[in-house]
């Protein structure tokens, strides 16, 4: 019978089953029979080894409850499981193509038990036209009992087998769907650190261009040069921007001010703003 689990596979549906809850090792062999539906079990020293070497690779911790070690996966563990996730959906796959194979090999004995019991029932008929009836009849009866156990016992097992085909199926589907999902994500993130980069660079730009402009026709405020500087930067700069809001008032006040005006000075204004800022927030 070819091995239900690849080499390390194990070892990851393991940490699967430890990220969903804290287990103890013999709920963990229970859980591995239900997910087979019975049709696979692990024994204990196959389990227990592997979940040791993970606590050792730090990968798992335990505490003891009622005598019993309960194992829960760790930080190293989780980031380890979400590495893996492409690995994992395959996991999902080969189980439940181990789950067939199974399927399959029962199958296989259920049809060889059906031949040996057709057999049997046709040593029993020949036993009863040779005059032994009774015992002929009551041979031919249980054989066909038998035969009839078998036959349901099969189809349960092929239905079994058939579910849990259908939900790895489902489980490997959604682990992928996931994955491109978290890619998906990832790469809406570049894209807008990408666009935030361009908006920064796109304001100074607009500032460097508005340094270029050509001057006005009127003449530009002296305010800035003849506003005297004292021992108090901050007090200055505050100073600064005080005559800086009473110039563009009295100017808005003399001359009006259009739509397509306010819309180009809230430009101008934004990035001016953008400039000073990264000038102050710069160390000198």
């Amino acid at each position: 019978m070819a091995p239900v689990f690849a080499h390390g596979r194990l070892r990851l549906y393991l940490l699967k089953l430890l990220d969903e809850a804290p287990r103890h090792g013999y709920e963990v062999i229970r859980l591995l029979e239900e997910r087979f539906q019975g049709l696979y079990a692990p024994s204990a020293g196959t389990v227990y080894p592997r979940l040791a070497k993970l606590e050792a690779e730090g990968l798992v911790t335990h505490t003891t409850e009622g005598g019993r070690k309960v194992y829960s996966i760790t930080d190293a563990g989780r980031a380890e499981l979400a590495g893996r996730g492409g690995e994992l959906a395959d996991l999902e796959l080969e189980i439940r193509e181990s789950v067939s194979e199974l399927a399959a090999e029962i199958r296989a004995d259920v049809r060889g038990a059906a031949g040996d019991l057709r057999d049997d029932v046709r040593r029993a008929t020949h036993e009863a036209r040779n005059g032994s009836a009774n015992a002929g009849v009551e041979s031919w009866q249980q054989a066909k009992e038998e035969l009839k156990r078998a036959k349901q016992e099969w189809k349960e097992q092929a239905r079994r087998a058939k579910d849990e085909s259908r939900r790895a199926r489902e489980d490997a589907q959604q682990a992928r769907r996931q994955a491109k999902e978290a890619q998906e994500r990832a790469r809406e993130q570049v894209q807008r650190v990408k666009q935030q980069v361009r908006d920064q660079f796109g304001s100074w730009e607009g500032l460097v261009d508005l340094t270029k402009e050509t001057a006005r026709p009127t003449e530009p405020p002296t305010w800035a040069e003849d506003t005297p500087s004292t021992d108090n930067p901050a007090r200055d700069l505050d100073r600064l921007l005080d005559r800086f809001r009473d110039d563009i008032r009295d100017a808005a006040r003399d001359y009006g001010v259009t739509e397509s005006q306010l819309r180009e000075a809230r430009c101008h204004l934004s990035t001016a703003a953008a400039h000073i800022g990264l000038i102050l927030r710069t160390k000198g």
